[in-house]
């Protein structure tokens, strides 16, 4: 009997177009979801009969819970090969090996400067106006050249937004809690004596941080009260580094002039959720990872991950 591998969050129906499961045919049945699994029941429920699981990103939690409920699983196929909501020790202890895949930074940065530019030149209001027959120019661009680009994190997205805003002819800050100025001289920026330096200074400031202990709430209603009234924060990072609540409050009493978001406390959104309709936002479905090239990747090696399970020499492992 073929084995049953399941694509979680397949929302686009692309899994099985830009990579070839054909040579799995004989052996796997794959399974696109395109629909988000809620929570653990749902996933339990779901997933019972499946062997095999590849997960997108980090958006389902596979904790020891879950996967004690899925006895017939026994390969967990996250894309990336960082994953912080899988938990290997149960997997490792219930039989179920994890591997991993490659993922490029490039999409993220991308999209890092679509939000900062749609922000700063209004593109979204200014093309609903001309599309629906509004006003002609209304809004007033703020400009980059010259303006200060503040980057809370400069690793490997990080340091290619500074490049891109190096060329854009602005003056370029960053700062972490293990950044060097050795390492900022390098990259061709300036190290910011401190983070509250960097958000009080800044005209722009991106987060590029990894989720941690030390990050989870780094920017809470204090920092964000250091903001310019007319700087822009941009995360494409992990929501929880930026508290929810006191972004919504500053959206809301237009205490900075925007915020550009790609990711939430929630994914996906509820219809209500209060990002939804806030003020003075820019916000995108969490599509940094989300290019044609990245998911050929991760679906394509996701295939070589099972063939290279089936054959008994698991690539790609994780942790």
């Amino acid at each position: 009997m073929r084995l049953r591998c399941a694509v979680l969050d397949d929302f686009q129906s692309v899994s099985t177009e830009v990579a070839d499961f054909s040579p799995l045919a004989d052996d796997v049945e794959v399974v696109p979801f395109t629909t988000h699994l809620p929570d653990e029941d749902a996933l339990a429920a779901a997933l019972a009969d499946f062997d095999i699981v590849v997960t997108l990103r980090e958006r389902v939690p596979f904790p020891a819970s879950l996967i004690a409920r899925l006895p017939r699983l026994k390969l967990l196929i996250a894309s990336g090969m960082r994953n912080s909501v899988i938990d290997y020790a149960a997997a490792e202890a219930h039989g179920v090996t994890v591997c991993g895949t490659a993922s490029s930074s490039t999409p993220p940065v991308e999209l890092t400067w679509a939000l900062l530019l749609g922000l700063a030149r209004g593109i979204v209001e200014e093309s609903n106006a001309l599309r629906s027959g509004g006003p002609w120019q209304h809004t007033v661009g703020a400009d980059l050249h010259g303006r200060r680009l503040g980057l809370l994190g400069l690793g490997k997205i990080g340091s290619r937004v500074a490049q891109v805003g190096l060329a854009f002819g602005m003056h370029v800050t960053a700062w972490s809690q293990n950044l060097t100025k050795e390492y900022a001289d390098e990259v061709g920026v300036q190290l910011a004596p401190s983070k509250e330096e960097l958000l009080a200074e800044s005209d722009f400031v991106s987060v590029h941080l990894a989720l941690s202990d030390r990050t989870r709430g780094l920017l809470g209603a204090s920092e964000l009260a250091l903001l310019k009234p007319t700087a822009y924060l941009i995360n494409t990072s992990r929501a929880a580094i930026v508290d929810q609540d006191a972004l919504l409050t500053a959206l809301h009493e237009g205490r900075i002039a925007g915020a550009g978001v790609d990711v939430f406390d929630i994914e996906p959104l509820p219809a209500d959720h209060p990002m939804r309709t806030a003020p003075r936002l820019l916000a995108t479905p969490h599509l940094g990872y989300v290019s044609q090239a990245n998911y050929a990747t991760y679906y394509g090696q996701a295939v070589e991950n099972i063939q290279a399970y089936l054959a008994g020499s698991p690539v790609r492992r994780l942790p």
